[in-house]
């Protein structure tokens, strides 16, 4: 970067920072001020999972205790990202018929806008089309506003200094060289590494080594000195916090991840210790470039009015009426159909089923739910959340550690280990000191590739040899890499890996601690019971009871966890599906259930198994254990669902631009495309996802969905005291809800609240994403997992909740948990509810149900 571009020189410079500070007479800030003020910002902070665990994360987090309608404006005013599209895109969808008048003015109706329709829309012609920036923002960093004053660019300067820095801290193991502080907390490394970091002072920040090093060593009053020196308003000093973390917004999304599952105060703490380092540039700038009238003017900025009585709120308010509007039309296909099924509703078949096929509620089930009850008419497919309601930590075999399969929310209450089936002591040993074997070659091979002598002479002399196998990489016939869960074994020991539920004491790995697994006979009992409420499934079973997890098969893809099941942390539900189907089929679990009367039928057996929602393709495991008299029901089995796999594939072929003309052609491109390391769309992931039902499979069998919608079964009628839906409204509909609200933030503006594109993408420290070779730590979704090249794939709008139950239930649900009601109060998602008794819908707006009539529209 030129040095030039960052310098300038001040009209009217001043010696030391503490100058302004005694200027605006703010010496007298205390402690207890900035820790509430820090503590308000870092509760905004949404955040960040590593790449290997990435699952969806609401961005607006933060801001849930706000209406959606006030996030929008406090999102835009603070530079955290627009949440709304351009008024072109408005503009469009209703110019070619898609938003409709009434759309308008129901929408217009829900706002409370006292505007007419003609109003609106002469308002929404005169937006700028595809401006959405705020002029003149408030809530400007002094590097920000000297920016936009001089040309200057030291707000990206900061940004990828801290993010250097960052990035060496927090390394997991990518990095050869390591950063010698690690050990120390985060402002001290960084404060002992800016010691010798000339690239600030290079880039015209004079002596900024000095400046930092006669900063307090301690972070909090190090904060105190630099918000006296700044001068800012003791009310907005949360803002001005808030502002501060969103210039290294990944980073903080990061940090505040890491204390995720620890605790408040330590969250606090760390990105007290981030905000500490960012606000320590400003204050530089504030020695070493800024004028007085520099700051004063800055400073102004933050005594401005609030957004709303401003031309730019008014902007923000008709945008947000047409936001509303596409949602209302977005809406009207799903209704038209809703309806369309209550009418025709037929009662419930009473003929036991040959297959009970359990699915996650994932939006991409839904297609192969279609395919495989086409299958026959004594299929039955029930939707629940992926882990199946057993939340573990999953030791892979030869591991001390797991990891948590299960969703974000909650946290692993079982440790579950591998073993390999019929190994004595000494097979298992053999197995296991070869794999360890193998990793640490690998480890080493790696090493001596990379190493900064060797990698240049490594190429020279054995590059050729890589040339047959970087062909058949490259042409998708070979994986480039081993699947980390079988990396290290013989094929031949691959298929008789499994969980061990039982409970057991021992050590993992030689020399390793004595730690305890497996689950308790009295806990599987309970797990099983709760399960099996959870799915609805109480009676009735099915011979065959398949349990389908699922993953994703890609390579060369940061993102590959993405794709895997949020509801088991990121990972595939092999591990959940193989668990669950033990506990479930073991006697002893049974007979406890018997007692408590849930009895399983003895002719019934669970199966687990893992769509893969690449290929489409569906595993079954440990066929070995299945009783010899459902060698029929296993093969008809199979037979299902290769056909089930075929048609999902073709339904899905043209959206990946794929011929579906041929069924085996189709079969090679899909998998071929699973192993493809250039391919940026391997599938659409959740793209498109714009409901969540909770209702009997009968109400949506009927029609299709298009793969957008989450299915969770619900039987209002067996769960009398509404825990059922308790548990489905605070957990799998919050999920839902936060994959959405990510998919939603990463389509309104990709730049702050996704992750760009993919082509430019560099992983660092095996934590996260940089677009190109600096900046922030990205967040969200990659720009292809939206866009086709063309249009979107993904239509931004906010989930539509749909759930059979009386009123009064739901009700006691959004009364009972304070965070679920915010999300429907605060119109982060749009509740309706199926009435049981009279076949209707009810939407539910300002804490009043209001019949949805006219495909939609209301009376």
């Amino acid at each position: 970067m030129n040095a030039a571009a960052l310098s300038f020189k001040p009209n009217n410079h001043f010696d030391s920072a503490e100058t302004v500070g005694r200027t605006y007479g703010q010496d007298s800030l205390q402690a207890p001020d900035i820790l509430a003020a820090i503590e308000r910002a870092c509760t905004r902070i949404a955040p960040l999972w590593p790449l290997q665990q990435f699952v969806a994360v609401n961005p607006f987090l933060g801001l849930s205790d706000r209406s959606f309608a006030e996030a929008c404006e406090f999102s835009a005013r603070m530079g955290q990202g627009e949440m709304l599209m351009p008024a072109s895109f408005y503009a469009e969808q209703y110019r070619r018929g898609y938003i409709q008048d009434a759309d308008i003015s129901q929408a217009m109706q829900q706002t409370g806008s006292n505007r007419s329709l003609q109003q609106c829309l002469i308002e929404l012609q005169n937006l700028p089309s595809h401006d959405t920036a705020l002029p003149g923002n408030p809530c400007y960093t002094l590097a920000d506003h000297l920016d936009a004053e001089h040309g200057s660019q030291w707000a990206l300067l900061i940004t990828d200094e801290i993010s250097k820095w960052c990035a060496a801290y927090f390394d997991q193991g990518q990095s050869a060289w390591r950063m010698p502080w690690r050990g120390l907390p985060l402002y001290a490394a960084w404060r002992r590494a800016a010691a010798f970091d000339r690239t600030p002072e290079l880039a015209g920040l004079s002596a900024f080594r000095q400046t930092i090093s006669a900063l307090p060593e301690q972070p909090i009053e190090a904060i105190t000195r630099i918000l006296a020196a700044m001068g800012l308003p003791s009310a907005r000093l949360d803002d001005a916090c808030h502002r501060q973390l969103l210039t290294v917004a990944g980073w903080s999304a990061w940090v505040r991840y890491k204390h995720w599952q620890a605790s408040p105060e330590q969250t606090q703490d760390a990105l007290l210790q981030l905000l500490a380092i960012r606000l320590s540039y400003d204050y530089a700038l504030i020695s070493a470039v800024a004028s007085l009238q520099d700051v004063e003017t800055w400073r102004d900025h933050w005594q401005d009015a609030p957004l709303a009585n401003t031309d730019t709120g008014a902007a923000l308010e008709i945008r947000h009426i047409m936001q509303s509007a596409y949602e209302l039309a977005t809406q009207r296909p799903l209704f038209e159909k809703l309806a369309s099924a209550l009418a025709s509703a037929s009662p419930h078949q009473a003929d036991r089923k040959n297959l009970q096929a359990v699915f996650c509620i994932d939006v991409r089930s839904e297609i192969y739910r279609r395919a495989l009850e086409t299958q026959s008419n004594t299929i039955e497919t029930l939707g629940f959340a992926g882990f199946f309601g057993f939340p573990i930590e999953y030791i892979a075999l030869g591991h001390h550690q797991g990891q948590p399969q299960c969703p974000v929310l909650l946290k692993p209450k079982f440790r579950i280990r591998e073993s390999v089936s019929d190994a004595d002591v000494g097979e298992l040993s053999d197995i296991l000191e070869k794999r360890w074997l193998r990793k640490r070659l690998n480890r080493l091979w790696k090493g001596f590739k990379n190493s900064a002598v060797s990698c240049f002479s490594y190429v020279e002399i054995s590059g050729l040899s890589f040339a047959g196998k970087l062909l058949s990489d490259s042409l998708g016939l070979t994986r480039p890499v081993v699947k980390p869960g079988i990396a290290g074994l013989d094929k031949h020991i691959v298929h008789r890996i499994g969980p061990v539920i039982t409970r057991q004491r021992g050590r993992l790995i030689a020399k390793g601690p004595v730690v305890e697994t497996g689950i308790a006979l009295g806990d599987r009992i309970e797990l099983a019971r709760k399960a099996l409420q959870g799915m609805s499934l109480n009676e009735g079973f099915a011979r065959l009871v398949l349990l389908c997890g699922h993953g994703s098969s890609t390579v060369n893809n940061p993102y590959a966890a993405g794709l895997d099941c949020g509801a088991c942390g990121g990972h595939s539900g092999e591990a959940n599906a193989r668990v669950a189907a033990a506990v479930l089929n073991d006697r002893e679990v049974r007979a406890g259930l018997s007692t408590q009367g849930l009895t399983i039928p003895k002719d019934t057996w669970f199966v687990a198994g893992l769509h893969d929602t690449t290929t489409d393709e569906v595993r079954l495991f440990d066929l070995d254990q299945i009783p010899h008299y459902f060698s029929e029901d296993l093969l008809l089995l199979r037979r299902w669902l290769d056909q089930a796999s075929q048609l999902a594939r073709q339904e899905r072929a043209p959206g990946l631009g794929l011929a579906n003309d041929d069924a085996a052609s189709l079969t090679r491109a899909v998998s071929k495309r699973s192993r493809d390391w250039s391919q940026i769309r391997p599938e659409w992931g959740l793209a498109g996802n714009i409901a969540f039902i909770a209702a009997p499979r009968t109400r949506t069998s009927h029609f299709e969905l298009n793969g957008r919608v989450f299915l969770h079964n619900y039987e209002y009628r067996q769960d009398t005291d509404a825990a059922i839906l308790s548990l489905i409204m605070s957990a799998p509909m919050v999920v839902a809800s936060w994959i959405n609200l990510q998919y939603y933030a990463s389509t309104v503006d990709n730049r702050r609240f996704g992750s760009g594109n993919k082509a430019l993408h560099n992983v660092v420290g095996t934590i996260g994403i940089l677009e190109g070779n600096g900046g922030d730590l990205r967040v969200g979704l990659p720009w292809q997992s939206l866009n086709d090249g063309k249009i979107l794939r993904h239509e931004p709008v906010r989930l539509t909740v749909v759930i059979e139950a009386p009123a009064e239930m739901i009700e006691q649900v959004l009364a009972n948990h304070a965070e679920v009601r915010q999300l429907v109060d605060n119109q982060w998602l749009h509740l309706t509810r199926i009435d049981p008794f009279d076949n209707c819908c009810y939407r539910y707006i300002q804490q009043h149900w209001q019949a949805v009539t006219d495909y939609g529209r209301e009376r």
